[in-house]
């Protein structure tokens, strides 16, 4: 029989916890900042993550490859920028579930890359124009989704449906979000959520979502900005259509660092689906021509714009590399842990205050690795 753990608030126990952590040595890859001349213990790594020690290297053999090579640096070299984005698409690929990595590509911005792939997947009719959302979304998609229903000429209040929680309820049940999607049916173009919520820190049911969404005929969109890098994906398998996300986030890859794509290979292969064109885009093969008419890459790279933003690409590599060698599966596994140990802790320090509530969902399948507390009294004190 498995040895029976007993759980407790000492810190005895907690250290225990940290010794028998098999990724405890990760944590000496990256620099935290300094508080009163000590490590700080660092909780905003959803707003911004650790610098990898590897970074630093990373980007000064970029600079020694331009200063080296100048122009020449786009074929030569061992990592020519020329092919840049290909340095990332196995980790990437890996990260969020994809089928191959013809599926996924690495370029621009989180915002940016929603808006080019809204040109592709919300192509509205007088009749089928409306974009399902959950209520409360980080302002970037509720601005990006305005803006898109404007530019077709349709009225937000009209063609935006936002799910939103049941009264007294702070997160959204997946049934309400399914029973919405299904009552809009056929005037509906596009569902678009993300993948957990940045305020609840709930985790969406992606592929029952989707699933509803290309039942009633409509593309499935998803914002993996809180989401990628947190909790394991399959996003092929979950027949999403696409997705996108940041990496400066849990991904660890600096302040601004660039976005990531997935198109589901139905729509990667298919040249004839609508997109903003870019020479970076153009079949490689046949770029330096120079011709007119473009010809997309196969998959996402189709979807490319402008070559390769290539330091913050270095520094984006060099957190992926990280990534990849240690595993979403063991992370998700470590993060379980961390978040559970925590919400046990705090429950029990607050069984006799009643000072806040916990928002995020109690269950560990429906949440990534986040606890939002609410408070009654003193928030702005504690924080």
């Amino acid at each position: 029989m498995p040895k029976q753990v007993v759980v407790t608030t000492s810190l005895d126990f907690a250290r225990s916890l940290d010794h028998e952590d098999t990724l405890r040595d990760y944590r000496h890859q990256f620099h935290f900042p300094k508080i009163g001349g000590k490590d700080a213990l660092y909780f905003t790594g959803n707003s911004l993550g650790l610098q990898p020690k590897t970074v630093r290297e990373a980007i000064n053999n970029e600079l020694t490859h331009w200063e080296t090579y100048g122009v020449e640096g786009h074929f030569e070299g061992e990592l020519p920028w020329m092919y840049y984005h290909r340095f990332l698409l196995k980790q990437s690929a890996a990260l969020v579930g994809a089928k191959d990595e013809n599926e996924v590509v690495v370029m621009n911005t989180l915002t940016t890359n929603l808006h080019l792939m809204m040109v592709s997947f919300y192509k509205p009719s007088p009749t089928r124009y409306k974009i399902i959302m959950e209520a409360g979304a980080f302002p970037s998609d509720q601005y990006a989704m305005e803006s898109q229903v404007k530019w077709h000429g349709f009225a937000p209040d009209d063609a935006i449906i936002e799910v939103a929680p049941r009264e007294g309820e702070h997160t959204l049940r997946t049934e309400d979000i399914l029973k919405v999607i299904k009552e809009h049916g056929s005037s509906v173009a596009l569902v678009m959520f993300s993948g957990v919520n940045y305020y609840t820190g709930q985790f969406f049911d992606i592929p029952a979502i989707a699933k509803m969404a290309h039942t009633v005929g409509a593309y499935s969109g998803f914002d993996l900005a809180h989401t990628a890098g947190n909790i394991p994906l399959n996003l092929h398998d979950w027949q999403v259509d696409f997705a996108v996300w940041c990496s400066y986030k849990y991904l660890n890859s600096g302040p601004g660092g660039p976005g990531g794509v997935f198109v589901h290979e139905r729509h990667g292969n298919n040249p004839n689906l609508p997109r903003f064109a870019g020479w970076w885009g153009h079949d490689e093969a046949s770029r330096f021509q120079m011709k007119k008419g473009f010809i997309p890459m196969q998959g996402a790279a189709g979807w490319q714009l402008s070559n390769a933003q290539v330091f913050s690409f270095a520094a984006h590599k060099a957190s992926l590399d990280i990534f990849h060698e240690a595993g979403m599966m063991a992370l998700r596994q470590k993060s379980e842990k961390l978040t559970g140990y925590m919400e046990f802790l705090l429950n029990d320090f607050n069984a006799d205050r009643d000072i806040f509530t916990i928002i995020t969902p109690s269950n560990p399948e429906e949440r990534g690795c986040q606890l939002s507390l609410v408070f009654q009294y003193k928030g702005r004190t504690v924080f």
